[in-house]
């Protein structure tokens, strides 16, 4: 989708589609984009950096972002490349981030005419703020498995449970990314150009994403932590389950080995005696319950 903007004191913000640059490559010398970075936009395993080009001024920003519509049972991150050229932003997106362009769109057409950095950290802004909705989503539907599961504790919930923390770890690492570039651009010789509102946009995107670090730690922490609880649980289930087993392994042992006893060819007690068998019954009843008394003894103990 091809967008061109204009901002304050003749800026301009233009927006490549990623499948237009793949299939027609004079476009991106067109806007003086060289090959390395196209790669980088076209890369989708690429991750959270930045790159300054000290002959021309040109900065490539890759930030993550994330991928609304999820192909697989959780939520991953995409990149998104920002070009910050002399008076000029572009980016790059595809479908799977086109979200971000509409929401930049929107932003453009509801404030006053902006520099392209203000423009910049607004849009990571709005990237931050996106990724919220989704992780709230995701701790109602933690509440919800955890409760299935203290009722029934079932494959399909444990998979359910696997597939949030394996998006929150995602989450987590694509924040974390995006937060040390932000550290990054503090502690380059770019950030002393700013001015002072330029300077208090990029300390709003700062705090967000700081926040969504927080909140996306604490959330992958609780789902570690009911993840373990009821891998314990599960433990001690089999634990109960083989102990249990073994009991009355035992407990059978008991009736084989006294039948067994009595069925050689040897004189034995009772061997005239017609009511033997019912003696047998009552004696191997008597041995069974003090045994299981004692096993059930030992068990408890331990």
């Amino acid at each position: 989708m091809f967008i061109e903007k204009s901002l304050k004191n003749g800026m301009s913000w233009i927006n490549l589609d990623a499948e237009s640059l793949h299939q027609t490559p004079e476009l991106y010398k067109k806007y003086h984009i060289d090959t390395e970075t196209v790669e980088y936009a076209l890369d989708k395993n690429e991750r959270a950096h930045m790159d300054y080009n000290r002959e021309d001024g040109t900065v490539v920003f890759i930030y993550n972002v994330l991928d609304l519509e999820r192909e697989k049972d959780y939520y991953e991150t995409i990149p998104m490349t920002f070009i910050v050229q002399t008076d000029r932003l572009i980016t790059i997106t595809d479908q799977d981030n086109a979200y971000v362009t509409r929401n930049m769109v929107r932003y453009i057409e509801h404030h006053e005419p902006v520099t392209v950095y203000k423009f910049l950290f607004a849009s990571i802004e709005l990237i931050s703020n996106s990724y919220y909705p989704v992780i709230e989503k995701m701790d109602k539907t933690k509440d919800e498995i955890n409760m299935l599961l203290r009722q029934t504790t079932t494959k399909k919930h444990l998979f359910a449970l696997s597939d949030l923390e394996t998006s929150m770890v995602y989450l987590l690492a694509a924040a974390k990314q995006n937060l040390m570039l932000l550290e990054h651009i503090r502690g380059h010789a770019i950030y002393r150009g700013f001015d002072e509102i330029e300077n208090e946009q990029f300390d709003d995107a700062m705090i967000e994403a700081k926040q969504l670090v927080a909140m996306t730690d604490l959330v992958s922490q609780v789902l570690q932590q009911l993840s373990s609880s009821y891998n314990n649980v599960l433990n001690n289930n089999l634990n109960d389950n083989l102990t249990l087993l073994t009991i009355i392994s035992i407990l059978l042992a008991v009736i084989a080995v006294i039948t067994g006893f009595f069925g050689m060819n040897v004189p034995l007690p009772w061997t005239d005696d017609n009511r033997a068998w019912i003696y047998i019954i009552i004696l191997s009843a008597v041995l069974w319950v003090v045994l299981a008394q004692i096993l059930k003894w030992v068990a408890n103990k331990r």
